[in-house]
């Protein structure tokens, strides 16, 4: 059972520069059981020479790593998904300590995710926007930047340790316990907020130029809600009753 639940756990790399962070990356990952490593716009060969060298008796992680050209693409399935980030962001935002936040996305044997940012840059504000929770590794004020690839050792490592060691039940770790009616998949969520988006600028609620910034703030509600189908599906059918109720409106004005 511990290796279905971390088997089910894709470590997400946007855009690494690095190839010999690449294959010490799945190094770490089978050392700690760990298997499905996801690169979205690599710019660096994840099959080349130097990943290879790294990779040691890991080749076979970076073979069949999933190499995608978006972070929605690499997030496909997933209902769960975790950001790590270095810094706080303007908007409100609760930064939790890997060992605290990791063992959610081992709750279940549903997809999920751990998403790490570019070496130069880490993730940006709108890549943020597709997790749910978001991770910062504690480190020293003298020298509080880590490597990419020691970033996913500590946070590989406090997975495998929440699969192997005997861990509380959820609802005794103040986490949202796995409910009978299954959560929405991100790519599902992702859709209502296309749709939550179109319709707040039809109406007027949202402009053009501030519409990002405001559908930041309306992701962390809805993200922070853990959403099931039946929900999703929910707040879907009120949109869609809004634009009918839109259409028939102009439709009696242009009666009049």
């Amino acid at each position: 059972m511990n290796e279905q639940l971390l088997a089910a756990v894709r470590i997400i790399l946007v855009e690494p520069a690095g190839a010999l962070n690449v294959g010490t990356i799945a190094r770490t990952l089978k050392n700690l059981g760990l298997s499905q490593l996801v690169l979205v716009n690599p710019h660096c060969d994840p099959l080349g020479e130097e990943a290879r060298r790294m990779a040691v008796h890991a080749q076979d992680i970076l073979e069949n790593a999933q190499v995608v050209g978006s972070l929605p693409e690499a997030l496909t399935g997933c209902v769960r998904a975790i950001a790590t980030t270095a810094r706080p962001r303007a908007l409100d935002t609760v930064l939790e300590s890997p060992r605290v936040a990791l063992p959610w996305l081992c709750d279940s044997s549903t997809p999920s995710a751990l998403i790490f940012g570019p070496e130069d840059r880490g993730l940006s504000n709108q890549e943020l926007n597709y997790a749910q929770r978001f991770v910062r590794i504690p480190t020293s004020d003298a020298y509080p930047s880590l490597n990419l690839a020691q970033s996913v050792a500590i946070c590989a490592y406090e997975l495998s340790q929440s699969v192997t060691e005997n861990m509380p039940p959820a609802a005794m770790r103040g986490l949202t316990p796995v409910e009978s009616n299954p959560s929405a998949s991100m790519e599902a969520i992702e859709g209502y907020y296309q749709h939550l988006e179109s319709l707040l600028l039809k109406i007027g609620y949202l402009y053009p130029h501030t519409a990002a910034t405001r559908m930041e703030k309306f992701r962390r509600i809805y993200n922070r809600a853990g959403l099931s189908n039946q929900e999703l599906a929910m707040l879907r059918g009120i949109l869609s009753q809004v634009e009918w109720a839109i259409s028939h409106l102009k439709v009696s004005s242009t009666d009049d």
